[in-house]
Protein backbone atom coordinates (compact mmCIF):
# COMPACT_ATOMS: atom_id res chain seq x y z
CA UNK A 1 0.00 0.00 0.00
CA UNK A 2 1.35 3.45 -0.92
CA UNK A 3 1.44 6.01 1.87
CA UNK A 4 2.40 9.65 1.67
CA UNK A 5 5.45 10.95 3.49
CA UNK A 6 5.24 13.66 6.09
CA UNK A 7 5.71 17.12 4.52
CA UNK A 8 9.24 18.41 4.95
CA UNK A 9 10.88 14.98 4.93
CA UNK A 10 13.66 14.75 2.36
CA UNK A 11 12.98 12.13 -0.27
CA UNK A 12 15.33 9.15 -0.07
CA UNK A 13 17.28 8.87 -3.36
CA UNK A 14 15.12 11.52 -4.98
CA UNK A 15 17.43 12.05 -7.96
CA UNK A 16 17.53 8.36 -8.85
CA UNK A 17 13.76 8.16 -8.43
CA UNK A 18 13.09 11.21 -10.55
CA UNK A 19 15.43 10.29 -13.40
CA UNK A 20 14.19 6.71 -13.46
CA UNK A 21 10.60 7.92 -13.37
CA UNK A 22 11.23 10.33 -16.23
CA UNK A 23 12.54 7.48 -18.39
CA UNK A 24 9.75 5.10 -17.37
CA UNK A 25 7.09 7.67 -18.20
CA UNK A 26 8.82 8.41 -21.48
CA UNK A 27 8.92 4.71 -22.43
CA UNK A 28 5.28 4.20 -21.46
CA UNK A 29 4.18 7.20 -23.51
CA UNK A 30 6.37 6.50 -26.55
CA UNK A 31 3.95 3.99 -28.18
CA UNK A 32 0.86 6.07 -27.35
CA UNK A 33 1.97 9.48 -28.61
CA UNK A 34 -0.20 10.75 -31.49
CA UNK A 35 -3.09 8.37 -30.53
CA UNK A 36 -6.32 9.39 -28.85
CA UNK A 37 -7.55 7.58 -25.76
CA UNK A 38 -9.85 5.07 -27.55
CA UNK A 39 -6.97 4.10 -29.84
CA UNK A 40 -4.64 3.69 -26.85
CA UNK A 41 -7.12 1.53 -24.95
CA UNK A 42 -7.64 -0.64 -28.03
CA UNK A 43 -3.88 -1.31 -28.10
CA UNK A 44 -3.09 -1.56 -24.38
CA UNK A 45 -6.28 -2.60 -22.63
CA UNK A 46 -7.34 -0.84 -19.39
CA UNK A 47 -5.07 2.11 -18.74
CA UNK A 48 -4.54 1.17 -15.09
CA UNK A 49 -2.91 -2.07 -16.30
CA UNK A 50 -0.59 -0.62 -18.94
CA UNK A 51 2.66 -2.56 -19.14
CA UNK A 52 6.08 -1.13 -19.79
CA UNK A 53 6.94 -1.98 -23.42
CA UNK A 54 9.51 -4.63 -24.24
CA UNK A 55 12.12 -3.44 -25.01
CA UNK A 56 11.66 -0.29 -22.93
CA UNK A 57 12.90 2.28 -25.43
CA UNK A 58 12.74 5.97 -24.59
CA UNK A 59 12.53 9.07 -26.79
CA UNK A 60 14.46 12.28 -27.19
CA UNK A 61 12.88 13.42 -23.90
CA UNK A 62 15.14 11.13 -21.88
CA UNK A 63 18.08 11.55 -24.24
CA UNK A 64 18.01 15.32 -23.86
CA UNK A 65 17.41 15.18 -20.10
CA UNK A 66 20.61 13.16 -19.85
CA UNK A 67 22.34 15.74 -22.05
CA UNK A 68 21.28 18.52 -19.66
CA UNK A 69 22.37 16.47 -16.66
CA UNK A 70 25.80 15.76 -18.12
CA UNK A 71 26.24 19.43 -19.08
CA UNK A 72 25.48 20.58 -15.55
CA UNK A 73 27.86 17.98 -14.12
CA UNK A 74 30.64 19.13 -16.46
CA UNK A 75 30.05 22.80 -15.67
CA UNK A 76 30.07 22.22 -11.92
CA UNK A 77 33.26 20.14 -12.16
CA UNK A 78 34.87 23.35 -13.43
CA UNK A 79 33.62 25.61 -10.64
CA UNK A 80 30.59 27.59 -9.51
CA UNK A 81 27.59 27.13 -11.80
CA UNK A 82 27.12 30.28 -13.88
CA UNK A 83 25.62 31.08 -17.25
CA UNK A 84 28.92 31.38 -19.13
CA UNK A 85 30.25 28.20 -17.51
CA UNK A 86 27.10 26.18 -18.41
CA UNK A 87 26.58 27.43 -21.96
CA UNK A 88 29.52 25.60 -23.53
CA UNK A 89 28.73 22.15 -22.07
CA UNK A 90 25.05 22.52 -22.97
CA UNK A 91 25.94 23.42 -26.52
CA UNK A 92 28.36 20.49 -26.80
CA UNK A 93 25.84 18.01 -25.40
CA UNK A 94 23.02 19.23 -27.63
CA UNK A 95 25.18 18.97 -30.75
CA UNK A 96 26.34 15.51 -29.68
CA UNK A 97 22.68 14.49 -29.33
CA UNK A 98 21.92 15.95 -32.77
CA UNK A 99 24.55 13.80 -34.47
CA UNK A 100 23.97 10.63 -32.45
CA UNK A 101 22.76 7.57 -34.39
CA UNK A 102 20.26 7.03 -31.57
CA UNK A 103 18.61 10.36 -32.39
CA UNK A 104 15.88 8.56 -34.31
CA UNK A 105 12.93 8.86 -31.94
CA UNK A 106 10.84 11.52 -33.74
CA UNK A 107 12.60 14.51 -32.15
CA UNK A 108 10.93 17.90 -32.19
CA UNK A 109 11.56 20.22 -35.11
CA UNK A 110 12.54 23.15 -32.88
CA UNK A 111 15.32 21.14 -31.21
CA UNK A 112 16.64 19.91 -34.56
CA UNK A 113 16.75 23.38 -36.13
CA UNK A 114 18.31 25.02 -33.08
CA UNK A 115 20.91 22.29 -32.60
CA UNK A 116 21.90 22.46 -36.26
CA UNK A 117 22.62 26.15 -35.71
CA UNK A 118 24.44 25.46 -32.44
CA UNK A 119 26.74 23.14 -34.38
CA UNK A 120 28.13 26.20 -36.19
CA UNK A 121 30.70 27.38 -33.67
CA UNK A 122 30.90 30.77 -35.34
CA UNK A 123 27.34 31.62 -34.25
CA UNK A 124 26.60 33.01 -30.78
CA UNK A 125 24.16 30.68 -29.05
CA UNK A 126 21.41 33.31 -29.06
CA UNK A 127 21.32 33.23 -32.86
CA UNK A 128 20.41 29.54 -32.65
CA UNK A 129 17.52 30.07 -30.23
CA UNK A 130 14.06 29.67 -31.73
CA UNK A 131 12.59 32.72 -30.07
CA UNK A 132 9.06 32.01 -31.27
CA UNK A 133 8.86 28.44 -29.98
CA UNK A 134 7.28 27.49 -26.68
CA UNK A 135 7.09 23.78 -27.44
CA UNK A 136 7.51 21.37 -24.56
CA UNK A 137 10.96 20.28 -25.77
CA UNK A 138 12.64 22.46 -23.14
CA UNK A 139 10.73 21.58 -19.97
CA UNK A 140 10.55 17.86 -20.78
CA UNK A 141 14.36 17.75 -20.24
CA UNK A 142 14.85 20.18 -17.35
CA UNK A 143 14.25 17.83 -14.38
CA UNK A 144 17.98 17.25 -13.71
CA UNK A 145 18.39 20.92 -12.78
CA UNK A 146 15.75 20.52 -10.09
CA UNK A 147 17.74 17.65 -8.58
CA UNK A 148 21.25 19.11 -8.36
CA UNK A 149 22.10 19.72 -4.70
CA UNK A 150 23.64 22.91 -3.43
CA UNK A 151 22.26 25.36 -5.98
CA UNK A 152 20.78 28.69 -4.95
CA UNK A 153 17.30 29.58 -6.16
CA UNK A 154 18.89 32.03 -8.58
CA UNK A 155 21.26 29.42 -9.99
CA UNK A 156 18.48 26.87 -10.41
CA UNK A 157 16.20 29.36 -12.15
CA UNK A 158 18.95 30.73 -14.36
CA UNK A 159 20.17 27.29 -15.39
CA UNK A 160 16.63 26.06 -16.09
CA UNK A 161 15.88 29.04 -18.28
CA UNK A 162 19.25 28.95 -20.04
CA UNK A 163 18.95 25.30 -21.07
CA UNK A 164 15.57 26.22 -22.58
CA UNK A 165 16.89 29.33 -24.28
CA UNK A 166 19.48 27.48 -26.34
CA UNK A 167 16.64 25.93 -28.35
CA UNK A 168 13.28 27.34 -27.19
CA UNK A 169 13.65 31.09 -26.61
CA UNK A 170 9.98 31.98 -26.13
CA UNK A 171 9.38 33.48 -22.66
CA UNK A 172 6.74 30.85 -21.87
CA UNK A 173 9.26 28.08 -22.58
CA UNK A 174 11.68 29.81 -20.20
CA UNK A 175 9.11 30.23 -17.44
CA UNK A 176 7.70 26.70 -17.81
CA UNK A 177 11.19 25.22 -17.61
CA UNK A 178 11.86 27.25 -14.46
CA UNK A 179 8.57 26.08 -12.93
CA UNK A 180 9.17 22.45 -13.85
CA UNK A 181 12.61 22.45 -12.23
CA UNK A 182 11.11 24.22 -9.21
CA UNK A 183 8.38 21.59 -8.84
CA UNK A 184 10.90 18.73 -9.03
CA UNK A 185 13.14 20.49 -6.49
CA UNK A 186 10.30 21.15 -4.03
CA UNK A 187 9.08 17.56 -4.17
CA UNK A 188 12.58 16.20 -3.67
CA UNK A 189 12.82 18.38 -0.58
CA UNK A 190 9.63 16.96 0.90
CA UNK A 191 6.99 19.44 -0.24
CA UNK A 192 3.39 18.45 0.40
CA UNK A 193 1.82 17.66 -3.01
CA UNK A 194 -1.43 19.26 -1.89
CA UNK A 195 0.38 22.59 -1.47
CA UNK A 196 2.42 22.31 -4.66
CA UNK A 197 0.18 24.28 -7.03
CA UNK A 198 -0.12 27.13 -4.55
CA UNK A 199 3.63 27.25 -4.04
CA UNK A 200 4.25 27.26 -7.79
CA UNK A 201 1.73 30.08 -8.26
CA UNK A 202 3.46 32.12 -5.57
CA UNK A 203 6.82 31.47 -7.19
CA UNK A 204 5.47 32.59 -10.57
CA UNK A 205 4.11 35.83 -9.12
CA UNK A 206 7.36 36.54 -7.29
CA UNK A 207 9.41 36.05 -10.44
CA UNK A 208 6.97 37.52 -12.96
CA UNK A 209 9.21 40.44 -13.97
CA UNK A 210 12.60 38.97 -13.01
CA UNK A 211 14.77 38.62 -16.09
CA UNK A 212 17.97 36.63 -15.51
CA UNK A 213 20.32 38.75 -17.59
CA UNK A 214 23.48 37.06 -16.31
CA UNK A 215 22.18 33.80 -17.76
CA UNK A 216 20.15 34.95 -20.78
CA UNK A 217 22.07 38.02 -21.93
CA UNK A 218 20.08 40.09 -24.44
CA UNK A 219 17.87 37.21 -25.58
CA UNK A 220 14.79 39.32 -24.91
CA UNK A 221 15.82 41.87 -27.54
CA UNK A 222 15.50 39.33 -30.37
CA UNK A 223 11.76 39.89 -30.43
CA UNK A 224 10.33 43.25 -31.42
CA UNK A 225 7.13 42.81 -29.42
CA UNK A 226 8.52 43.60 -25.96
CA UNK A 227 9.94 47.01 -25.01
CA UNK A 228 11.84 45.70 -21.98
CA UNK A 229 13.23 42.43 -20.59
CA UNK A 230 10.72 42.63 -17.74
CA UNK A 231 7.78 42.74 -20.12
CA UNK A 232 9.29 39.96 -22.21
CA UNK A 233 9.55 37.49 -19.35
CA UNK A 234 6.22 38.55 -17.83
CA UNK A 235 4.47 37.24 -20.95
CA UNK A 236 5.79 33.80 -20.19
CA UNK A 237 4.89 33.81 -16.53
CA UNK A 238 1.37 35.05 -17.31
CA UNK A 239 0.75 32.13 -19.66
CA UNK A 240 2.06 29.71 -17.06
CA UNK A 241 -0.14 31.27 -14.38
CA UNK A 242 -3.17 30.84 -16.63
CA UNK A 243 -2.27 27.16 -17.06
CA UNK A 244 -1.93 26.74 -13.29
CA UNK A 245 -5.36 28.34 -12.88
CA UNK A 246 -6.84 25.72 -15.22
CA UNK A 247 -5.09 23.01 -13.24
CA UNK A 248 -6.43 24.31 -9.93
CA UNK A 249 -9.96 24.35 -11.36
CA UNK A 250 -9.61 20.76 -12.59
CA UNK A 251 -8.38 19.55 -9.20
CA UNK A 252 -11.40 21.02 -7.42
CA UNK A 253 -13.47 18.25 -9.01
CA UNK A 254 -10.94 15.58 -9.95
CA UNK A 255 -11.96 12.80 -12.34
CA UNK A 256 -9.26 10.12 -12.60
CA UNK A 257 -11.07 8.35 -15.43
CA UNK A 258 -11.27 11.42 -17.69
CA UNK A 259 -8.44 12.32 -20.06
CA UNK A 260 -6.45 14.99 -18.15
CA UNK A 261 -5.74 16.75 -21.45
CA UNK A 262 -9.38 17.78 -21.68
CA UNK A 263 -8.92 20.06 -18.66
CA UNK A 264 -5.30 21.19 -18.80
CA UNK A 265 -4.26 20.86 -22.44
CA UNK A 266 -2.63 18.40 -24.79
CA UNK A 267 0.92 19.16 -23.73
CA UNK A 268 2.50 20.08 -27.06
CA UNK A 269 3.34 23.50 -25.66
CA UNK A 270 5.37 24.12 -22.54
CA UNK A 271 2.80 25.46 -20.10
CA UNK A 272 0.33 22.70 -20.98
CA UNK A 273 2.94 19.94 -20.65
CA UNK A 274 3.69 21.12 -17.11
CA UNK A 275 0.04 21.62 -16.13
CA UNK A 276 -1.10 18.25 -17.45
CA UNK A 277 1.85 16.41 -15.92
CA UNK A 278 1.07 18.06 -12.58
CA UNK A 279 -2.57 17.08 -13.10
CA UNK A 280 -1.64 13.41 -13.56
CA UNK A 281 0.74 13.42 -10.60
CA UNK A 282 -1.69 15.17 -8.27
CA UNK A 283 -4.50 12.76 -9.11
CA UNK A 284 -2.32 9.99 -7.67
CA UNK A 285 0.41 11.50 -5.48
CA UNK A 286 0.86 8.25 -3.55
CA UNK A 287 0.64 5.97 -6.58
CA UNK A 288 3.52 6.78 -8.93
CA UNK A 289 2.91 3.89 -11.34
CA UNK A 290 -0.77 4.82 -11.68
CA UNK A 291 0.18 8.45 -12.28
CA UNK A 292 2.51 7.65 -15.19
CA UNK A 293 -0.01 5.21 -16.64
CA UNK A 294 -2.65 7.95 -16.57
CA UNK A 295 -0.22 10.34 -18.23
CA UNK A 296 0.65 7.84 -20.97
CA UNK A 297 -3.02 7.28 -21.70
CA UNK A 298 -3.80 10.78 -22.94
CA UNK A 299 -4.68 12.21 -26.31
CA UNK A 300 -1.79 14.67 -26.34
CA UNK A 301 2.01 14.55 -26.21
CA UNK A 302 1.89 11.40 -24.12
CA UNK A 303 5.60 10.69 -23.83
CA UNK A 304 6.48 14.21 -22.67
CA UNK A 305 3.52 14.42 -20.29
CA UNK A 306 4.38 11.04 -18.81
CA UNK A 307 8.10 11.84 -18.63
CA UNK A 308 7.45 14.98 -16.58
CA UNK A 309 4.89 13.12 -14.47
CA UNK A 310 7.43 10.39 -13.78
CA UNK A 311 10.05 12.94 -12.75
CA UNK A 312 7.59 14.57 -10.33
CA UNK A 313 6.45 11.25 -8.87
CA UNK A 314 10.01 9.97 -8.54
CA UNK A 315 11.21 13.16 -6.90
CA UNK A 316 8.39 12.79 -4.38
CA UNK A 317 8.65 9.06 -3.71
CA UNK A 318 12.29 8.25 -4.44
CA UNK A 319 13.92 5.32 -6.19
CA UNK A 320 11.66 2.78 -4.52
CA UNK A 321 8.65 4.27 -6.31
CA UNK A 322 9.22 2.10 -9.37
CA UNK A 323 8.81 -1.65 -9.84
CA UNK A 324 12.19 -3.35 -9.95
CA UNK A 325 11.24 -5.25 -13.10
CA UNK A 326 10.62 -1.89 -14.81
CA UNK A 327 13.55 0.14 -13.53
CA UNK A 328 16.05 -2.63 -14.29
CA UNK A 329 15.30 -2.76 -18.01
CA UNK A 330 14.76 0.88 -18.93
CA UNK A 331 16.99 2.15 -21.74
CA UNK A 332 20.01 4.24 -20.63
CA UNK A 333 19.68 2.77 -17.15
CA UNK A 334 23.39 3.04 -16.35
CA UNK A 335 23.50 6.71 -17.38
CA UNK A 336 20.42 7.50 -15.30
CA UNK A 337 21.81 5.69 -12.26
CA UNK A 338 25.18 7.39 -12.59
CA UNK A 339 23.70 10.88 -12.43
CA UNK A 340 21.20 9.87 -9.78
CA UNK A 341 23.87 8.41 -7.51
CA UNK A 342 26.03 11.53 -7.90
CA UNK A 343 23.25 13.86 -6.79
CA UNK A 344 21.77 11.55 -4.17
CA UNK A 345 25.16 11.36 -2.50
Amino acid sequence: MNTLRSPGTLTRRAATGALTGLAIGDALGFPTEFDDVPQILAKTGPWREMALPTPAFVTDDTQMALAVGRAVRTAMDRGLLTGPRLTGPLREEFVRWLTSPDNNRAPGRTCIVACELLADERLPWMQASQIGSKGCGANMRVAPIGLVPGLSDQQRAGAAQLQSALTHGHPTALAASDLTARAVHLLSRGADPQQLVGRLRSYAYENRTRYHERWLGALWSLTASDPSPEEFIARGWDECLAALDRLAAALRAPDPEADPCAATGDGWIAEEALATALHCFLLFPGEPVTAVRRAACTRGDSDSIAAITGALAGAHRGADAWPKQWSERIEYRSDLLSLGALWDA
